[in-house]
């Protein structure tokens, strides 16, 4: 069914993301309360009272009234909390949990010629894997915690309470005394079996009202901890509900379920039926029924491109912020932050089920994470000898927090946000003095080969790309009168208080130093010095005048990208900078003078020694343990988790960076973001 012109009066549904793309149906949307001549459908939320107007009109003017509502998997977080959602079902008959008149879900349940041995098949894998990864609609809370409900020494029955004034519960032909019966079944069903009754989380928060009393008969125990739906259902053997989702996904996982109400999964055969359902005549199974509801009724938008994309995929991004979202997850005392770095930082620590909080001093960080059990992130350039003796005798987790190696489009001394860091709990990965939890990952082996051949795919497409840490513009040409007869060594300047230089080097420890060794160990080399892009803008200290420079080297490359340098030589020498980490990727020979991350497991030809890396690793194994395993990213733009792969994407889609302008300006910005309470994205 096609339309000309959809009309979209409530500005609830106005607001949704990507809403063109969940209705490609609708060639034109107006997102306006008032019709146009060209209007012959109208969209609203539901049935629900929001949508009262929109249906109204819909009836009046004889239009089709296409009710949206969430889908099935839906998000991390809820709704009300700003969550955006990554499906929804459209639905030009009814609506899924109205039982009192015909759904398109129904319809599509009823038709045998939908079930091919395709489809069902397909709808096996998704289940699965759901099943799998823990997944549920809003996925909102943390997993249930390891022994909360103590050792199972029988049967383990769950009953699921609702909130008074659901639309599923009289859409689903039930009312209190449905709540009522289904109590009194599992009691009577269950002599010897335990028995949960699971709130809804606004129930057990005070927030709304629940259709079960208060005061529980004896046998029964009120779980009112917030927790995932699928932690829990991995505890119980049976379920009881009236029409929560809830029991569908205890089908899901082999579970009997009785209902008493009429949910869309019941009256198909899967489950035992309290309540009738004559329209619903076909016998379907458990896949049969996850097929029509999750893959040919619900519609997926990918919030990182949002485009129309498959149910898989929506599984693997839900996964993906889900797991964002359990690490967390919890309060986290933020320590040694500048305040332009705040914004970032709440971003990339952000989860539905946790808060950040700042902090100025380690002893207030400290006693903060320990009081609510929660942990210490600490900005690892700022440890001191102070901050490292109070850290160390918290109580509580203590990670310390760095700029990843993909990092922005612009230097982070210009105050460009960051897209990724990593979060280590044993050092820092340019901590040479200590173990890093990048290093025991990295000796440890990466024994995962489709991790590995991920990794190689990640390497090519950041270097057809040309993604580097800051993305600044490449510049003129660097390499038209160097002379190609000659070795091109490329000489890479850092910053030279840099905490890399201070925990990783030895007897080279300036830039000059630097060049003078190289030369020493490359007599007939052509030498190409590049200082480092925070030196030559004047925001961190190390810069070496080219008259200095050029009485060891025989160029200079200033006002130069990274990756053009790269492309005009033809090996690299570096102290600990991640160029040389750039130039492994770009199939470079690299020298150390120092102990980077990336040196030491045979990869690179090293001046010192690496007396706790005897692992020798391939370039794809160290690829997938710095840039897949070790950092955590989010999108540049939305603020949204991500992998590598699309921070690369994103980075490589958008031009250079100039090295400075308006600097003073992002400076403010930066302190506006950092001072804001929320980060700017949910999920």
């Amino acid at each position: 069914m096609r339309f000309r012109e959809t009309l979209v009066p409530g500005p609830g549904v106005r607001a949704i993301p990507h809403l063109a793309a969940y209705l490609p149906e609708c060639g034109q949307l107006r997102l306006s309360a008032t019709p146009g001549p060209g209007v012959d459908s109208v969209a609203g939320w539901g049935i629900k009272p929001t949508s009262r107007y929109a249906r109204q009109l819909a009836a009046r003017r004889k239009l089709t009234y296409l009710a949206l509502e969430d889908g099935f998997l839906r998000s991390v977080g809820l709704g009300e909390a700003g969550a955006p959602p990554l499906s929804l079902v459209v639905d030009d008959l009814g609506v899924y949990y109205d039982a009192r008149r015909p759904s398109r879900l129904e319809a599509l349940l009823q038709d045998d010629r939908n079930f091919t041995p395709a489809l069902r098949e397909r709808a096996g894998r998704a289940l699965r894997r759901l099943v799998e990864l823990g997944l549920s609609k809003t996925n909102a809370a943390p997993p249930l915690p390891s022994g909360h409900l103590g050792e199972k020494v029988r049967r383990r029955v769950l009953v699921m309470d609702q909130t008074f004034g659901d639309a599923a519960i009289e859409g689903g032909l039930a009312d209190q005394s449905s709540f009522d019966r289904m109590l009194a079944a599992a009691i009577a069903d269950e002599p010897d079996a335990e028995i949960l009754v699971r709130r809804h989380p606004a129930t057990a928060a005070g927030l709304k009202r629940g259709w079960l009393p208060q005061d529980l008969p004896s046998r029964v125990a009120p779980l009112d901890l917030p927790c995932s739906i699928g932690s829990l259902l991995a505890e119980v053997d049976a379920v009881y509900t009236v029409t929560s989702l809830a029991g569908f996904e205890a089908l899901m996982r082999g579970l009997p379920v009785r209902c008493f109400g009429t949910p869309f999964y019941a009256g198909w055969g899967a489950t035992r039926d309290d309540a009738p359902a004559p329209r619903r005549t076909a016998r379907r199974s458990v896949e049969e029924i996850f097929a029509a509801a999750y893959i040919l009724y619900a519609r997926y938008v990918d919030p990182l491109t949002g485009l129309r994309c498959e149910i898989e995929t929506a599984i693997e991004r839900l996964a993906e912020l889900r797991d964002r979202a359990d690490l967390n997850a919890g309060f986290t005392a933020a320590l040694g932050f500048a305040p332009w770095k705040h914004g970032a930082a709440r971003t990339l620590l952000y989860s539905p089920y946790g808060a950040t909080r700042f902090f100025e001093t380690a002893d207030r960080a400290v006693k903060a994470a320990e009081s609510s059990g929660g942990r210490v992130v600490f900005w690892a350039g700022r440890e001191t000898t102070a901050i490292s003796a109070t850290l160390a005798r918290s109580a509580a987790p203590v990670l310390r927090m760095e700029d990843g190696f993909v990092r922005s489009r612009g230097l982070g001394s210009d105050f460009h946000r960051a897209a990724s860091a990593v979060l280590d709990d044993l050092g820092v990965y340019y901590d040479a003095t200590r173990p890093s939890r990048l290093e025991v990952l990295l000796e440890a082996g990466i024994q995962d080969r489709a991790l590995v051949a991920r990794a190689g795919r990640l390497r090519e497409q950041l270097v057809a790309g040309g993604v580097t840490k800051y993305n600044l513009a490449a510049g003129p040409d660097p390499g038209h009168d160097w002379p190609s007869q000659r070795f091109r060594l490329l000489v890479v300047g850092q910053v030279e208080n840099d905490k890399s230089i201070e925990k990783g080097c030895e007897d080279v420890r300036t830039n000059l130093d630097l060049l003078r060794a190289a030369r020493l160990a490359h007599p007939d080399a052509f030498l190409v010095y590049k200082p480092h892009p925070d030196t030559e803008t004047g925001n961190r200290p190390g810069d070496v005048s080219d008259r200095e420079a050029l009485g060891v080297a025989d160029a200079v490359a200033r006002g130069v990208g990274i990756e053009a340098c790269l492309n005009a030589t033809d090996g690299l020498a570096c102290m600990t900078s991640l160029a040389g980490f750039e130039a492994l990727l770009r199939g470079k020979p690299v020298w150390t003078f120092g102990r980077p991350f990336y040196a030491g497991w045979g990869l690179t030809k090293d001046a010192l020694d690496f007396p706790r890396r005897t692992r020798r690793l391939q370039l794809d194994e160290l690829v997938a343990g710095a840039l897949i395993l070790y950092p955590l990213y989010v999108h540049p733009e939305l603020g949204l988790p991500c992998g590598p792969e699309t921070v690369v994407k994103a980075l490589a889609a958008r031009p250079p960076a100039p090295a400075e302008g308006w600097r003073r300006m992002r400076y403010w910005r930066a302190i506006w973001e950092g001072l804001r309470r929320t980060p700017r994205a949910r999920f």
